[in-house]
């Protein structure tokens, strides 16, 4: 016989975000939090004010991205377009380092240093001063009257957001010219259009981001919690509940009987401090970004019933067996240094280490050649042949420099610079040019059975006689 009833609703992917209130809590993993907050908000914020010298053709900037000479530059380290394998490096060991603390403390870069979680804690941090702690919060939202407390009270927390928002991605554009002056033209209305653009954009992302999404973007945009699977093993140490001496969780009465009972109170203090708003003592979860503020929680509260700290602790799974067993846990550094963690730090030196080498064998001059292709070659009209190249040369110093061209390799080849008398190029401080280079070989001085010629272009700094070569190829035959 069929059934009458309508089938169920297809379950939805997307749970309707619950606001989630925080409550205060302090503790020594809620002091590291603010002091890696502080680090992070006041380097990016102060690296772009600060000086250093970089001669008459760029802004004294410590740390600047120049977007039109395409280079990026580092205190005394500069990045050309042609050494983009640092950029690289870099990712590769910002990657490296990802995995190796993720490998070790699971996702300790989402609890601590990711950009979403610092700015949120600043947010939570302002919505707290303005509203009141958890408590004070949650009657202003569960109050649907909007009444002129209400509506004071939620202006100024945006307005304050706004401001923190505005000044990042203020801070932002600092980093792609000189910031003193940008801070002028900004409130002169004189900067370029792309400028104010870039701002309200991030503007826009930040106050969204910190203020209204928070552990949405943990939980739905970020792929960090779907790969740190990868990354862990039954090493690896996280936040974690005890529940083999937690539970049975319950009630602490005055004269009651306690025999039978857990550590664990079920006070929900730990989730009342949860930023993600999950339990912890419901097991490992994919939102929890291992802040360990519930750790600081359950540790006070521990101590206020007269318990040892550590129902909520950081742990390895291993160690939950153990403990379970009555065996003594391993020490934490056998849980760090790991074969896994071993590797990833092995790989991550090398990197380091080839990165240091390259920077340290920069050439203050440089040289790259290409071949013009259309036509591969010319005949002149006495029966010379004429290659075409484009060649860049690149002069890092701080003033105009002489470069010489020269040409090693077959005898008969000659070079001639187009616009300039003789093989002395002045190159511009701190700058490329591009240079055309035409080579020629007289009629005669190419065999007939040569289709190309390898010959190396030379290019020497007259001041410093510093060196720098490329090879190339001529192309064509005289008869």
């Amino acid at each position: 016989m069929a059934s009458n009833e309508s089938p169920p609703p297809p379950a939805s992917l997307y749970a309707k975000r619950e606001p989630i209130f925080p409550k205060r809590v302090s503790g020594r993993y809620r002091n590291l939090k603010w002091i890696i907050m502080t680090l992070t908000l006041g380097v990016y914020y102060i690296t772009p004010w600060i000086r250093f010298d970089r001669g008459p053709q760029l802004p004294d900037q410590a740390v600047l991205i120049d977007m039109a000479g395409r280079r990026f530059f580092f205190f005394w380290i500069e990045i050309w377009p042609h050494e983009f394998y640092f950029i690289a490096g870099l990712l590769v060991m910002a990657g490296l380092g990802l995995f190796l603390f993720t490998s070790a403390l699971g996702r300790v870069w989402c609890g601590y240093t990711c950009p979403q979680t610092v700015w949120t804690d600043l947010f939570i941090l302002v919505e707290r001063w303005i509203e009141g702690d958890r408590n004070a919060r949650l009657r202003l939202h569960r109050q649907k009257k909007m009444d002129f407390r209400k509506a004071r009270l939620n202006v100024t927390k945006w307005i304050v957001w706004l401001l923190i928002a505005a000044s990042t991605g203020g801070a932002w554009v600092f980093y792609f010219t000189d910031a003193p002056t940008l801070f002028v033209d900004l409130f002169t209305l004189n900067a370029h259009p792309i400028a104010y653009t870039t701002i309200a954009i991030l503007t826009a992302i930040t106050f969204l981001f910190g203020g209204f999404a928070r552990e949405q973007i943990c939980t739905y945009a970020c792929p960090w919690p779907r790969i740190q699977a990868a990354m862990i093993d039954e090493d690896t140490l996280m936040v974690g509940y005890r529940s083999w001496r937690g539970e049975p969780r319950g009630k602490r009465r005055k004269g009651g009987d306690e025999e039978g009972l857990g550590d664990c109170i079920d006070c929900m203090a730990c989730v009342t401090v949860c930023p993600v708003g999950i339990d912890i003592r419901d097991g490992q979860q994919l939102e929890c970004i291992t802040c360990a503020l519930c750790i600081d929680a359950c540790d006070d509260i521990m101590a206020k019933i007269g318990k040892p700290r550590g129902l909520i602790d950081y742990m390895a799974y291993t160690d939950e067996e153990a403990e379970r067993a009555g065996k003594p846990i391993k020490p934490i550094m056998k849980h760090v240094m790991r074969p896994r963690t071993i590797m990833y730090t092995t790989l991550w030196s090398i990197v380091g280490v080839a990165l240091v080498v390259a920077l340290f064998m920069q050439a203050d001059i440089g040289v790259t050649v290409s071949p013009v292709r259309n036509p591969t070659f010319v005949t002149l009209s006495d029966g010379a042949i004429r290659n075409t190249y484009d060649v860049r040369l690149r002069n890092k110093h701080g003033e105009a420099r002489p470069f010489q061209l020269t040409i090693k390799g077959d005898p008969s080849l000659e070079i001639n610079l187009e616009g300039i008398e003789g093989d002395i190029v002045m190159v511009p401080a701190d700058t490329s040019k591009l240079q055309r280079v035409y080579v020629v070989a007289p009629k005669g001085a190419v065999p007939a059975e040569t289709e190309r010629t390898e010959f190396r272009l030379w290019v020497e700094d007259l001041d410093s006689e510093e060196r720098a070569s490329k090879d190339t190829v001529f192309n064509g035959r005289t008869n």
